[in-house]
């Protein structure tokens, strides 16, 4: 049996992962509400993308939330650290999937980001939040050594990089009529995506030691 100062540190450590993963429900689900309403008065593909993106970033973390409700408990932590592993990298694969389709389809149909406030102001605000809330769950993923926190702290990597792909095609779009900056910068991140995916799948850290 540990005594009560090691077991201390974790289990406030644990309390921290949990905060950090409610807030990502919660801000999941206004991202997502304003997102796409931006996107229906805007007409906007890409802000639809990115709000659908939300909902697999809510269900990364609820499997997270899960996972530190385990934190203490040594058999349990394990297999939810293995469950919670193989829900990350399926969402990450989900998520590439999904901007790979959404991508592309924008580029073969011509389609384009317009202009509006809600969405400008959403994706910047995305872009404030995200670093801070990727960093701090990596603190925790390293802290606890557990890859599954580290994987959905590359989630909220890409949400932040998908937040400035979109950002940027609003903005070219509005500065120098380029149409189509945002579906080729959104291409770029398939690669990336895919390759955090699978290595957590695997089991393995994709989001530094």
């Amino acid at each position: 049996m540990k005594d009560t100062a090691t077991l201390d540190p974790r289990a406030g450590m644990a309390r921290r992962g949990r905060q950090l993963e409610i807030f990502t429900i919660c801000w999941g689900a206004v991202e997502a509400s304003v997102a796409l309403a931006a996107a229906a008065k805007d007409g906007s593909i890409s802000l639809a993308g990115f709000g659908f993106d939300s909902p697999i970033e809510v269900v990364s973390a609820v499997a997270l939330l899960w996972r530190m409700s385990h934190e203490m408990n040594h058999h349990r932590r394990h297999q939810a650290e293995e469950a919670s592993l193989r829900v990350a990298g399926t969402c990450l694969l989900t998520l590439g999937a999904y901007v790979l389709a959404d991508a592309s389809f924008d580029l073969w149909r011509g389609l384009h980001a317009q202009t509006g406030w809600l969405g400008i102001t959403i994706t910047a605000l995305a872009l404030i939040f995200m670093p801070l809330l990727a960093r701090a769950k990596r603190h925790v993923g390293r802290t606890l050594s557990s890859p599954a926190m580290l994987a959905d702290a590359r989630q909220t990597d890409f949400c932040m990089y998908q937040a400035a792909i979109v950002l940027f095609g609003l903005l070219m779009h509005t500065v120098f009529q380029v149409e189509w900056a945002d579906g080729v910068a959104a291409l770029i991140l398939v690669p990336f995506l895919v390759r955090a995916g699978v290595l957590a799948l695997r089991g393995e850290r994709c989001c530094g030691h």
